[in-house]
């Protein structure tokens, strides 16, 4: 199987009461920072074929921390797929003002309707971030693990992806800046791990060495 784990970036200055989107120049604050170095520490023992990023600043930074320290270090990949949705006109506006527009509640519980004003929509996001995934997992084979570092609407509609669930449920799924999901990919399903993981061991997700039975065939 093809083991992913999903990080969010860490905290910026804007995480929280600014829709961020695309926002050029926005990297992780003191705080963020402070996150990523501790998720890092925390994957270290997992071994990773690689590490592939959204574009924007927060996420390759985040990459950047679980990078460090390791050796051999696995490659790091960007892939416009998984970059944030393209929230166009909401980009940058506070979310108190947002929740008053009434796309906001289209947003909340039928998600997969909505097409942001001058943006892309949700379900389009959805599509382009599966593909992303399904496209690394063919590239990097069956028994890799590998890190993907996205953003919180990206990884919700992954986990919702391999639940099975329809996009308009996703929002029921909770995804904290620089905390771990995983999902593993099978020929015939997929397996979802862990979701919003903050604090958890991973010894589990090391992989085993192969069996005295396996090794002699």
């Amino acid at each position: 199987m093809t083991t992913v784990l999903l990080l969010r970036h860490g905290l910026t200055a804007l995480t929280g009461p600014i829709l961020s989107g695309w926002t050029p120049g926005l990297h992780l604050d003191e705080r963020g920072r402070a996150q990523v170095a501790s998720l890092g520490e925390r994957i270290r023992a997992v071994p990773l074929a690689a590490i592939v990023s959204s574009p924007l600043e927060r996420c390759r930074e985040t990459a950047e921390a679980v990078l460090a320290g390791r050796e051999p270090a696995p490659p790091l990949h960007v892939d416009d797929r998984l970059g944030e949705v393209h929230y166009g006109s909401w980009t940058g506006r506070p979310f108190t003002e947002l929740t008053k527009d009434p796309l906001w509640r289209v947003v909340q519980a039928h998600p997969s309707a909505v097409v942001f004003p001058d943006g892309e929509g949700l379900a389009a996001m959805a599509a382009r971030s599966a593909e992303a995934v399904r496209d690394w997992n063919e590239r990097l084979g069956p028994d890799a693990t590998y890190a993907l570092v996205s953003h919180a609407d990206v990884i919700k509609s992954l986990i919702a992806d391999a639940l099975g669930l329809h996009l308009d449920g996703y929002q029921r799924i909770m995804v904290d800046p620089a905390s771990l999901s995983v999902i593993q990919y099978t020929p015939l399903r997929t397996f979802v791990v862990r979701v919003n993981d903050s604090g958890g061991g991973v010894e589990a997700l090391v992989p085993k060495p192969p069996s005295r039975r396996r090794r002699a065939r």
